[in-house]
């Protein structure tokens, strides 16, 4: 994937909250204008995640990151990969330790895109991250081993989420998951 080819999926893409709807014009109007955006060093540059569901949509992986003491979705830095899915799904298999032949890819469409900042944490300034989210599936009986960048990666049902992760870009996500249970719900979001 080519810096333009996220700028395709980034027009194509829809979505029913305006608040996504600003982050997809600013992610937009930052990668055309910035061709270093993919880098950590600038104040503002692409991470992507993934929004990890159970087969049966029931469920969600979050890990409790060691560094900001918040449970979230698996994702990372792109460190100069514009290919944001590639990233996605390294980051994914790196961070919940699961083999990368485990994570399903439910679409290459982009699933959410959320700007937010990060706080000053150590040496590594506050910056802000334009993270491009991408929906797979995890068997939920299979160990998630993880890796030392979290303190736990645990499955959590939907109704739960919101209890360790409160933030208005999860809210968006749990409402896709349950618009993922019913295909119709998915086809009338995707024709919006």
């Amino acid at each position: 994937m080519h810096r333009n080819d996220l700028l395709n999926l980034l027009k194509g893409y829809h979505t029913r909250f305006m608040d996504e709807v600003a982050y997809v014009r600013r992610a937009i109007d930052l990668i055309r204008r910035d061709e270093h955006v993919f880098e950590r060093a600038r104040p503002m540059h692409v991470t992507a995640s993934t929004w990890v569901v159970s087969p049966d949509r029931e469920q969600v992986l979050l890990m409790h990151h060691r560094k900001y003491g918040h449970w979230f979705q698996p994702g990372g830095h792109a460190d100069g990969d514009p290919d944001v899915l590639r990233v996605a799904l390294r980051e994914c298999a790196e961070e919940t330790g699961v083999d990368p032949a485990h994570i399903k890819l439910i679409d290459p469409a982009v699933f959410d895109v959320d700007i937010h900042s990060v706080p000053t944490v150590g040496e590594v300034a506050g910056h802000d991250h334009v993270d491009i989210r991408f929906v797979v599936e995890i068997d939920d009986s299979l160990e998630i081993p993880g890796n030392n960048e979290s303190h736990a990666v645990e499955w959590f049902p939907l109704h739960e989420v919101m209890h360790y992760n409160n933030f208005r870009s999860t809210y968006r996500m749990l409402e896709k998951t349950r618009a993922l249970r019913n295909p119709v719900n998915v086809l009338r979001q995707r024709s919006a």
